[in-house]
């Protein structure tokens, strides 16, 4: 969920019903029928690096933010040491997932290895559109301008070059990598075909020894299932039953629905969970937002993936500020951590 899009929160309600047509018109049929899917439990070496709980950092507090064309305003080291700690401290949360390796992902790998910091790291390729999805994304208004595609080629290029890079410096650290993040889901504004994506994975594959796969959303899973099966070593699932005008009731039934799906659509892959979470304000949705809601689905999903051998990244670890819309301090973009931006625990984490 890295993105700097401000209208990202009102576009992904509405792709949310289009998006998900495979599972909004499986679900009405399934629901007739009384039906309750089964997930298969998977065996322990499922588990990335042997590990369960784990969640997204990127460490943004306010006033900071990644490059969004003017250059990015990092954390310090010694902020990010300080998050590093908090999380460690926690005793739930032995790995992290980065979205990058740019600056900022660098400065966290060094920072735990220089203070011995017991944190393993899913490190991350963030690939930028070299497609132009001005026909299926919501807030593209216009095509990109190919000459901006072609440039984002090469900086993707050098993007996986990087992670190759980090990846072999430090791994006892970086346990595997994500190339793209929802680069793959048809309504965004990063697309990569299938292709381009396929030969990224497999050039970092050839290059590293570390476990590789791509991070997306349930339906691009299933609808690129052929093509990603041959080539990843595990499935990194998005789902996000809030976004879909899910109860908390429904919310972890409607998350083993999605696992389900994958599971059918790839059952000789492992399969992990690399987003899921619950805002706690929203204008999206404000009736479902709210950390109560938040602790409850935390606690019901880390307990079903635990029973059922899913490493399971929670969204994530610090309320981000930067992201969304930016004259709405309430959407939902802006509060999905564990914490405040301010480093204040929430419910789950108190």
């Amino acid at each position: 969920m890295k993105s700097s899009t401000p209208l990202r929160s009102v576009a992904l309600l509405s792709c949310a019903i289009l998006g998900a047509s495979p599972i909004a018109m499986k679900e009405t049929l399934l629901a007739k029928e009384q039906y309750t899917p089964t997930f298969n439990n998977q065996d322990a070496s499922a588990l990335i690096s042997g590990l369960h709980g784990a969640v997204a950092y990127s460490g943004f507090r306010s006033g900071q933010h990644p490059d969004r064309g003017e250059g990015a305003n990092n954390p310090t080291a010694d902020q990010v040491l300080e998050d590093l700690k908090l999380l460690s401290d926690t005793g739930q949360f032995p790995l992290i997932r980065l979205y990058d390796s740019q600056e900022n992902s660098e400065l966290v790998l060094r920072q735990i290895k220089d203070h011995n910091l017991p944190i393993k790291v899913m490190l991350g390729a963030w690939l930028d559109a070299e497609l132009s999805n001005h026909e299926g994304c919501a807030w593209l208004t216009e095509p990109i301008p190919e000459k901006e595609l072609v440039d984002n080629r090469i900086a993707n290029e050098a993007e996986i070059r990087r992670t190759i890079q980090l990846a072999q410096a430090y791994s006892d650290i970086v346990v595997a990598v994500n190339v793209g993040n929802e680069a793959l889901i048809d309504w965004n504004d990063h697309l990569v075909s299938i292709e381009s994506m396929v030969a990224y994975i497999q050039l970092v594959q050839d290059s590293i020894e570390q476990p590789v796969s791509t991070a997306d959303n349930y339906v691009a899973w299933i609808n690129h299932a052929e093509q990603l099966s041959k080539v990843v070593d595990f499935a990194g699932v998005h789902t996000y039953p809030i976004w879909e005008y899910k109860t908390i009731e429904e919310g972890l039934s409607y998350t083993i629905e999605n696992m389900v799906a994958v599971q059918q659509a790839l059952p000789e892959i492992p399969l992990s969970i690399m987003e899921a979470g619950w805002a706690t304000t929203a204008s999206e949705f404000p009736e479902q937002a709210n950390e109560t809601n938040q602790h409850t689905h935390f606690n019901e999903l880390m307990a079903w993936t635990k029973e059922m051998n899913i490493t399971t990244f929670w969204f994530e670890a610090f309320d981000e500020d930067w992201k969304g819309i930016p004259n709405d301090p309430n959407g939902a973009e802006k509060h999905w951590g564990l914490y405040t931006v301010d480093r204040k625990p929430k419910v789950t984490m108190q």
